[in-house]
């Protein structure tokens, strides 16, 4: 007994001995990279942009907001590398019962969730006292679920009825269950599903047909904000909120739309207000920046440590450094492409694409509405922003992709993927 109770023991310690970890660790080891990269970024980043926040939330402890990031950097890559452990077809079995899970709650939160800007899109995890935004769940289970739809249906996958049919149901459901209280993300999601079902070989003139019939809400915002705009006078607007929280939403998408196209005059509109300040972040950074820790635009912009920290990234960095990001996320793509083109089995190969579609399409879309290309939508960029549950939805999606990583290297007889 002594004996077995030694060797549990040890093997205990092996376990949390880091070269035992690094050993262990599998799969793209450029992805791996990444990830290091982009973490190394989020501190430096995380901590300049709430600096002056800790300092007046915590009585000049301004390192408060650090530890939390250096925990959730922590807390993220260790589901990194135990979620890449797990084979990936486990993940084929788990996806119909997570996607089944998180149908109800994306309508809890609809109705029940924590509402903010007219919106519900949190719910309150009990005992640990944290919110959760129940789309970054819908969108791994989503992903997960249309993969393994995709590789079952390839054989019918150019029929309407028995092919198409089943795999938008769930892309339509899960999207408008988002949208009320998350257009963006609804729209994201959306497009990110339409790209993977278009590779996972679906009639393009059945995509096509679903692209129109999303088009109609869409050109309704736009005619709205373009329409309203026309008649709109000094003394009208910022007077346009309704105590619905339906109409309150689509005000707000309207607004944003209408501030986009042809800017704010409203001295209060946030929105607004937060996108002139990222413009003046990137003016002041010009090329090389002013220096880590030396940006002024923290002060005032109200997200800068989670929806617009690329603005002070360019600011801190410039130009330079903000291509060097953009960078980091294109690598990242390619890598998942190439995984993609050597996993042997269709359901390792569409959960690695879409899952990787989705965190590009979503750094792209930060990146875009913080330069102004883009309406302003409140989504976070990818390992970058300050932690949360989105930052480990997204390390869990990393991981799940450097598992099919790893057992096409076991399959390949370890050969690194190159």
């Amino acid at each position: 007994m002594d004996a077995v109770r030694e060797i549990r023991n040890t093997d205990w310690r092996n376990s949390l001995n880091p070269n035992h970890l690094i050993s262990k660790t599998k799969g793209d080891k450029v992805i791996w990279a990444l990830v290091v990269l982009l973490a190394l970024v989020s501190l430096l980043a995380v901590y300049s942009a709430t600096g002056s926040l800790a300092y007046k939330n915590y009585r000049g402890n301004t390192e408060i907001y650090l530890f939390k990031q250096i925990i959730f950097i922590f807390a993220g890559i260790m589901v990194i590398y135990f979620a890449h452990l797990v084979n990936y077809t486990f993940y084929s079995r788990a996806a119909k019962i997570v996607f089944l899970l998180s149908l109800p709650l994306l309508v809890y939160t609809l109705f029940f969730g924590v509402k903010m800007n007219e919106g519900s899109r949190w719910i309150r995890l009990p005992l640990i006292n944290m919110t959760m935004q129940t789309s970054d769940l819908a969108r791994l289970a989503l992903f997960m679920y249309l993969a393994r739809l995709l590789s079952k249906k390839q054989d019918v996958i150019k029929d309407f009825k028995k092919g198409y049919l089943p795999v938008i149901a769930p892309v339509a459901v899960t999207c408008a269950l988002i949208a009320p209280a998350n257009l963006s993300t609804a729209l994201l999601l959306g497009a990110s599903c339409m790209m993977l079902l278009f590779i996972g070989r679906v009639s393009t003139k059945h995509i096509l047909m679903t692209i129109g019939l999303a088009m109609i809400p869409l050109v309704f915002l736009v005619s709205a904000a373009v329409i309203r705009h026309g008649k709109a006078t000094t003394e009208d607007v910022g007077v346009k909120k309704s105590s619905s929280t339906l109409t309150g939403r689509v005000d707000t998408w309207i607004s944003r739309v209408e501030a986009f196209i042809y800017g704010s005059k409203d001295a209060v509109d946030n929105d607004a207000y937060q996108v002139n300040q990222a413009k003046i972040a990137i003016s002041r950074g010009g090329v090389f920046g002013v220096g880590p820790g030396n940006s002024t635009t923290r002060d005032y912009l109200p997200q800068a440590y989670n929806d617009f920290i690329y603005a002070i990234i360019i600011e801190e960095y410039g130009l330079m450094g903000g291509a060097f990001i953009m960078f980091i996320y294109l690598v990242f793509l390619y890598r998942c492409i190439r995984i993609y083109k050597r996993c042997p089995y269709a359901f390792g190969a569409f959960l690695a694409l879409g899952l990787s579609f989705t965190l590009a399409i979503q750094a792209v879309a930060n990146m875009a509405v913080t330069v102004n290309l883009f309406p302003v939508t409140g989504v976070t960029l990818p390992l970058v922003s300050m932690g949360g549950t989105s930052f480990i939805f997204t390390c869990l999606a990393i991981g799940i992709i450097l598992s099919v990583a790893r057992n096409v290297e076991q399959l390949e007889g370890k050969a690194p993927v190159a």
